[in-house]
């Protein structure tokens, strides 16, 4: 799917994920402003490489509002599964513990970017990832529930 593309008002959550750098244009930029703004969510998957290209992006598409940590407390971490220490770690490269930062619009988590987590590696196939273990899969797939059911309950009306 395109930024562009009609359909794209039909469709409440949006995935994006990367090694390097993300571009997109004015057209681009200012289309997932306004899917954002009315009620879409945009969940970013950090895969080892996109954070600075995805913060450059963030700071074209809300200049206006700061990419926070989310606090632990917020439902994203609790909606239908609970991860009181937030975000599972799927993968190692740094050492750098896993973050989940965000945008809010009012309310709602609006932006929803995991960092250091690799969460989408832990939906693929235990197969292509065999040094995650299957409990770390599951612990992704999970927190997969939680930001899709907040997707699709937290839209504007």
């Amino acid at each position: 799917m395109r930024l562009t593309d009609d359909q794209l008002w039909d469709y409440p959550y949006l995935h994006m994920t990367g090694h390097g750098a993300v571009t997109l244009s004015d057209a681009e930029v200012a289309r997932l402003r306004e899917y954002i703004l009315r009620g879409g969510f945009l969940h970013a998957d950090d895969n080892y490489g996109l954070d600075e290209s995805f913060r450059k992006l963030l700071g074209r598409v809300f200049p206006d509002r700061p990419l926070v940590e989310v606090p632990l407390s917020h439902p994203i971490y609790h909606l239908v599964y609970d991860f009181p220490k937030g975000l599972p770690k799927v993968h190692q490269h740094d050492g750098k513990p896993a973050k989940g930062y965000g945008i809010f619009v009012g309310d709602r988590l609006a932006v929803y970017y995991t960092y250091e987590s690799d969460l989408g590696n832990g939906w693929e196939d235990v197969g292509t990832y065999p040094n995650d273990p299957p409990e770390v899969h599951e612990q992704a797939l999970r927190m997969g529930v939680n930001l899709f059911v907040y997707a699709v309950t937290s839209r504007l009306p």
